[in-house]
């Protein structure tokens, strides 16, 4: 399937033109979805003239059917749509049109992404500092490996990295002295660069962290057990497991980036400079985080409780 639709050229097409690592996974994986589908439906293998307009629309239905969500809906129309738009570059269709041309896409419900209010915030730092302290005095092989969690965590909560960005850290990309510090994001979403300014508890972890760090030849700045750069199931089992000394459930390091947009938010802080900080490139992206979340809305409604 993958050489009768060239989805090897379609991916080195997505990386010159400064597609995200994420998204050309992800188009490249919806094609594959629709090519699936097509083969199932109609009993023959989708080839790049049999993207029509009508196949589009048939494959909305099934997927409104299936009662996929619309914003899994929309990205697989998006990806059909690039994809689309590539073979008649590549020459490989002739289209008077883009076949996605027309297939209206399903209207989505602007709701406010999870975050963790300042009490959480709390407790989740406090199980980090106490699982970092127990593990110094009582594991102290473990301690480079707890110290790297924290300092990850602290990033993730102060800083809004990203999981694939918090990867990509080089120890160059730091800049650290107990008074100020910044990271430098080189490969965030769609290639952009950022600097970011560090707080003093990112800063106090961070250094904690180098202090113990092996000198190894990778640049990465965190390591694996194996002096190897840590991979995005590290990340996520570190969260997963100071969240839940804190009592916290279904907390995800997108849950800490979502909860230091909020965070900046609620503190005054302009879309503008929350944008920047996120890596933002559209104001609309980061007006989601004014939207009320459920516990705004509770506080709404205690309040009643002064009339």
């Amino acid at each position: 399937m993958t050489d009768t639709l060239h989805l090897d050229e379609f991916q080195a097409y997505m990386l010159t033109e400064d597609r995200s690592p994420v998204t050309i996974t992800g188009y490249s994986g919806d094609v594959r979805l629709f090519a699936k589908w097509y083969e199932e439906y109609h009993g023959e293998a989708l080839t790049p003239d049999a993207l029509t307009n009508e196949a589009v629309r048939s494959y909305k239905q099934h997927l409104l059917n299936q009662a996929a969500k619309p914003k899994t809906i929309n990205r697989r129309l998006a990806a059909l749509a690039a994809y689309a738009h590539w073979l008649e570059q590549a020459g490989y269709v002739r289209n008077s049109r883009n076949p996605v041309q027309g297939v209206k896409a399903v209207k989505e419900t602007a709701l406010a992404p999870r975050w963790l209010d300042r009490k959480q915030r709390a407790a989740l730092l406090r199980a980090v500092d106490k699982e970092v302290e127990d593990a110094v005095r009582r594991y102290p092989r473990l301690r480079l490996m707890y110290l790297r969690d924290a300092a990850i965590v602290k990033l993730l909560l102060f800083a809004g990295l990203r999981v694939g960005e918090i990867i990509q850290l080089r120890m160059s990309d730091i800049t650290l002295d107990e008074r100020k510090g910044s990271v430098v994001v080189r490969e965030g979403k769609g290639t952009k660069r950022r600097e970011v300014p560090l707080n003093a508890k990112a800063r106090k972890s961070l250094l904690e962290y180098l202090r113990v760090r092996p000198d190894a030849e990778m640049e990465a700045l965190f390591l694996g057990q194996r002096n190897e750069g840590v991979q995005s199931k590290t990340i996520q089992r570190a969260v997963q497991r100071f969240a839940e000394k804190a009592g916290l459930k279904n907390v995800t390091p997108h849950t800490l980036r979502h909860s230091f947009a909020k965070a900046l938010i609620d503190a005054g802080v302009s879309l503008e400079k929350v944008a920047t900080l996120l890596g933002h490139s559209n104001l609309n992206t980061t007006r989601i985080y004014t939207t009320p979340g459920k516990e705004d809305l509770e506080d709404a409604i205690n309040g009643l409780e002064d009339f």
